[in-house]
């Protein structure tokens, strides 16, 4: 399918025509083209390039800035490729994470040209997959100063309310150790998957902490993810590995996570067991004290809540910046055929954004 320019005024049709652009992570060259060349016509605008990254900036000499950022890549498609509209209501992979929030950015790049504070537009490549190849590392190791802002706000979809801060997660490997043997005379042995159950009674039986931060409530949790051992149909393990996520409320640093997690598992653990940090991504606390952000929730006509998940206000809180998330579409449709954004939800998230940028706080 041959993609020509971007269609204008109509924010439901724009979200349609990027929802047919196809853009799965690490192939979003066509969808960043298409955007930038968009941007390049809007005189008000300065914008750079980064690989498949792409950066608009107001230079008014504002007194605060005010960072808009969006992911143009999304997760490979599940029989869902492709836009279809049924009455207001548009289908399809991409729709709610988030092309609809990529939509609402560059309908406001393009029209808003005296904003009340400067903004950046930040359309970023592969947020879906390996942290390390997220490409806002990629622009900030090449041009640092395109994201330095007061506040940070990130499409994500929200159902149009404000989702404050994230939660942070990380993946911790248990490896437990037993003794081989023949199934025969497996009493000569010590099975390593029969102790997983040691484990796995400690994760489910996890009560989650609740804690309030700035007036919003996170629920941590503890899962096993992962599973694995065994060695042949007739021989006593004596290996077995399970993996673990934790996702923990913003309150507490990475290290005081990770600590909480140990101290959980160290009763049923044993000297030759190991415990291995795998991956790892710091929450953001919600920010809500700041006049841009506070005036968002005003305008947004609904309470703001914790988010749960992780997404990359992290990456802008651990650079001082504090952030937010704020988009149409439902979040629990994120990743599923069934993916989906109202035409209401686009208008209602631009029109508090619109504001937001015309008046300030």
């Amino acid at each position: 399918m041959s993609h020509g320019p971007l269609p204008a005024g109509d924010l439901f049709a724009l979200t349609a025509a990027l929802v047919d652009v196809p853009s799965e992570s690490y192939a979003e060259e066509l969808i960043t083209d298409l955007i930038e060349a968009d941007l390049r016509r809007a005189g008000h605008l300065s914008v750079e390039r980064v690989g498949d990254n792409l950066v608009a900036r107001t230079q008014l000499g504002l007194g605060r800035r005010i960072l808009l950022a969006g992911h143009t890549d999304t997760v490979p498609a599940n029989d869902n490729a492709g836009a279809r509209v049924d009455g207001d209501v548009l289908w399809g992979l991409g729709a709610a994470d988030m092309k609809g929030g990529v939509a609402v950015m560059l309908t406001l790049a393009r029209t808003v040209t005296e904003p009340a504070v400067d903004v950046t537009y930040v359309f970023y490549a592969r947020e879906e997959v390996n942290a390390a190849d997220n490409g806002l590392l990629e622009v900030a190791a090449a041009r640092p100063d395109l994201l330095q802002a007061d506040v940070a706000l990130l499409g994500e979809p929200t159902a149009g309310a404000v989702e404050a801060g994230c939660q942070g997660t990380m993946r911790l490997k248990v490896t437990l150790a037993g003794e081989r043997a023949h199934t025969a005379r497996g009493w000569m042995g010590r099975n390593a998957i029969h102790r997983l159950a040691d484990v796995l009674a400690v994760v489910s039986s996890y009560e989650p902490r609740r804690p309030v931060v700035d007036g919003c409530e996170y629920r941590e949790g503890l899962q096993a993810v992962y599973v694995s051992g065994g060695v042949a149909g007739n021989v006593v393990p004596d290996s077995a590995t399970l993996t673990l996520n934790h996702r923990f409320a913003p309150d507490r640093t990475p290290e005081q996570a990770e600590q909480h997690v140990r101290s959980l598992l160290d009763p049923v653990l044993e000297a030759t067991d190991t415990v291995e940090l795998t991956d790892m991504a710091p929450g953001a606390v919600p920010g809500l004290d700041d006049p841009l952000v506070a005036a968002l929730v005003r305008r947004s006509g609904a309470p703001a809540s914790a988010k749960l998940g992780w997404t990359d206000a992290a990456f802008f809180a651990a650079r001082g910046v504090p952030a937010s998330n704020f988009g149409p579409g439902d979040p629990r449709l994120a990743h599923t055929a069934g993916e989906r954004v109202h035409r209401d939800e686009l208008d209602s998230v631009h029109a508090a954004l619109e504001r937001l940028l015309i008046d300030g706080a």
